[in-house]
C-alpha cells in the first residue's frame, strides 16, 4: 500500500470538476466507529454523525470511515489512505449551513500553481529557442571569422613566399664582403642611386634597391656624398648605410675603380668647395701634379683608387698630385717599365670597363684583348670591338651601345679602328692591372656577358660559337629590358 501525501493533492480533472478527492487504498466498504470512540472523526468526503440524515443520499461518498480509536489516544489518527480533517476544516464545516453538503472547492493556490507552471514552461521553451537561435548565429559568425583568418593567413604566406622567391633571385643575402666607397650625386633619384650601387658591385640589381628605397620614406632625405659600403650587400643593408650619417666620409675625396676623370673632377669641386675653373686649371698643370711624360698630358687612368683626406691647406693641385704619385708608385711595385705604363693602364681600364667588379673573368678578358690585337690576319683583323670604349667615345657611362654609337667615328670606337684607344677610359683597379700583367691562357677571341645581374660571361674562339652565346643575352634582355636598354 502506498502512503498518501500530507497535503491535499488533486489532479487537474478534479480541480476543474469541483469534486473532492478521496485518498484511500482501503476496501470499498463502510466502517462505523466502535462504541469506545463516541466521537468519530469524519473523513474528507464523509459527513459528520450529526449530519447523517442529510447525507444519506451521498452515502456513496462515505465509503471510507475512520477506525476506532482507543481511549488512551484522544487524538484519532487517520488510517492510511485517509486524510483526517484538520481543526480548521472542521470549523469551516460547522460554520456551513446544515443540510448542505459542502463541495470540495479548489484553492486559489492550486489554480495559480497550475497556470504559473504552464506559463513558466512556455517561457522556458521560448527562452530555449532564443538561446539555440543565438548559438546558431554566433556559430555562423565564428565560422566566417575563422575562414577569413585562415584565408588571410594563406594569402599572406603565399605573398611572402612569392616575394621571398623574387628577392632571392635579384638580391644578395649577406651583409657583404670587402669595403668599397661609392659617391652619391646631388639630386640623385632612388633609381640613380641603385644604378650607381649596382655598377659598383654593392647590390645585385637596381630593382632590389629601388624596392627598399620606395618602402622607406626616410630614403628621400639621403644626402649626397661619399659613403662606405661593402661589396655584395643586400639592398636593405645598402639603404641602411645611406641613412646612417656615420657612414658618410666627410672632407675626403674618393676615387673608385672604374670611375672616369670627369666624375672625380666634380667630386673635388663638391668636397673642397672650389670652382670648376680651379679644378680644370689644376688638371691642366701636368708638371705641378707630377704626371709622367708617357701619359701624353692626359690624366685619365692615372688617378689612383683610394681616399684622400683634405687638409686645411690643401688645394686641388696638391690633392691631384697625391693621386698621380700613388699610381706611379703602384706601377713601380708591380715592375711595370715606365715605357709600358700607359699601355698597361689602357688595357686595364678596358678590362675594368668590361668586367667591373666581376674580377674572376678579368684575366680571361685580358687574354682576349691580347689575342685580338695579335690576330691581325684572322677573324678579328686586330679590332678589339669593345663596347666599353665605344660608349666612352660618345660620353655614355654604361648600358649597351646603340647602332648610332657603333657607327660613331671617333678614336675610341674600337669597332671601327684597330688597336688600342689613345688613352685609358677610366681609373682601373689593382685587380685589373694584375690581370693585364698575368692574363689567363686560352685562344678566345670573343666573350659576351649573358646575365647582367650575376655577370656570367661566356667565351668563344670563333665567330660561330660567339653568335650562339649572344642568343642567350638576347633571351635575357627580353625579361630585363631596363638593364639592356641603351642609356642616353
Amino acid at each position: 500500500m502506498s502512503t498518501p501525501p500530507t497535503y491535499p493533492f488533486r489532479s487537474r480533472r478534479e480541480i476543474h470538476s469541483g469534486q473532492p478527492k478521496v485518498y484511500s487504498d482501503a476496501p470499498n466498504e463502510d466502517v462505523t466507529p466502535t462504541p469506545s470512540d463516541p466521537t468519530p472523526t469524519p473523513v474528507r468526503g464523509t459527513a459528520s454523525p450529526s449530519h447523517a440524515s442529510h447525507d444519506a443520499g451521498d452515502a456513496r461518498l462515505s465509503r471510507h470511515a475512520t477506525p476506532a480509536v482507543s481511549p488512551a489516544d484522544p487524538t484519532p489518527t487517520p488510517i492510511q489512505g485517509v486524510l483526517a480533517e484538520t481543526p480548521a476544516r472542521s470549523s469551516l464545516r460547522e460554520s456551513e449551513p446544515r443540510g448542505e453538503h459542502p463541495a470540495w472547492k479548489p484553492t486559489d493556490a492550486a489554480s495559480e500553481t497550475t497556470g504559473m507552471r504552464s506559463r513558466r514552461i512556455a517561457s522556458e521553451r521560448r527562452a530555449a529557442r532564443k538561446r539555440r537561435r543565438r548559438r546558431r548565429i554566433r556559430s555562423f559568425f565564428v565560422i566566417v571569422l575563422v575562414l577569413g583568418l585562415v584565408g588571410g593567413a594563406s594569402y599572406f604566406a603565399y605573398s611572402q613566399l612569392m616575394n621571398s622567391s623574387t628577392v632571392a633571385s635579384d638580391d644578395y643575402p649577406g651583409p657583404g664582403t670587402t669595403d668599397i666607397l661609392v659617391t652619391i650625386d646631388d639630386q640623385a633619384t632612388g633609381r640613380d642611386i641603385g644604378q650607381k650601387l649596382y655598377e659598383a658591385g654593392v647590390v645585385r640589381s637596381v630593382g632590389a634597391f629601388v624596392r627598399q628605397y620606395e618602402k622607406n620614406s626616410a630614403a628621400r632625405s639621403i644626402n649626397p656624398g661619399t659613403y662606405r659600403f661593402k661589396l655584395q650587400m643586400s639592398a636593405a643593408d645598402a639603404l641602411a648605410v645611406l641613412l646612417d650619417p656615420m657612414n658618410r666620409v666627410d672632407s675626403t675625396v674618393t676615387v673608385l675603380a672604374g670611375e672616369r676623370m670627369s666624375v672625380i673632377k666634380k667630386r673635388i669641386v663638391d668636397v673642397m668647395d672650389v670652382s670648376e675653373a680651379e679644378v680644370e686649371q689644376a688638371f691642366a698643370n701636368t708638371a705641378a701634379i707630377g704626371l709622367p711624360a708617357e701619359a701624353g698630358g692626359n690624366v685619365e687612368g692615372w688617378l689612383h683608387i683610394g681616399e684622400y683626406k683634405v687638409e686645411e691647406d690643401d688645394t686641388p693641385t696638391s690633392v691631384i698630385a697625391r693621386m698621380v704619385a700613388a699610381t706611379v708608385e703602384e706601377l713601380d711595385k708591380l715592375g711595370v717599365p715606365a715605357a709600358d705604363r700607359e699601355t698597361v693602364l689602357i688595357k686595364a681600364s678596358i678590362v675594368e670597363g668590361e668586367m667591373g667588379t666581376n674580377s674572376k673573368y678579368m684575366p680571361m678578358v685580358a687574354r682576349v684583348i691580347d689575342n685580338r690585337l695579335a690576330d691581325t690576319e684572322g677573324e678579328t683583323k686586330g679590332v678589339l670591338g669593345m663596347d666599353s670604349t665605344t660608349l666612352y667615345g660618345v660620353g655614355k657611362e654604361g648600358g649597351l651601345p646603340t647602332q648610332a654609337d657603333l657607327d660613331a667615328d671617333n678614336p675610341y670606337n674600337t669597332r671601327l679602328h684597330a688597336g688600342l684607344p689613345p688613352t685609358p677610359i677610366n681609373q682601373p683597379s689593382l685587380e685589373a692591372i694584375k690581370a693585364v700583367l698575368n692574363p689567363a691562357d686560352g685562344d678566345w677571341l670573343y666573350f659576351v656577358t649573358v646575365d647582367l645581374n650575376t655577370g656570367d660571361t661566356l667565351f668563344a674562339s670563333n665567330a660561330a660559337d660567339h653568335e650562339k652565346n649572344k642568343e642567350k643575352l638576347v633571351e635575357y634582355c627580353k625579361t630585363h629590358a631596363d638593364q639592356c636598354s641603351p642609356q642616353s
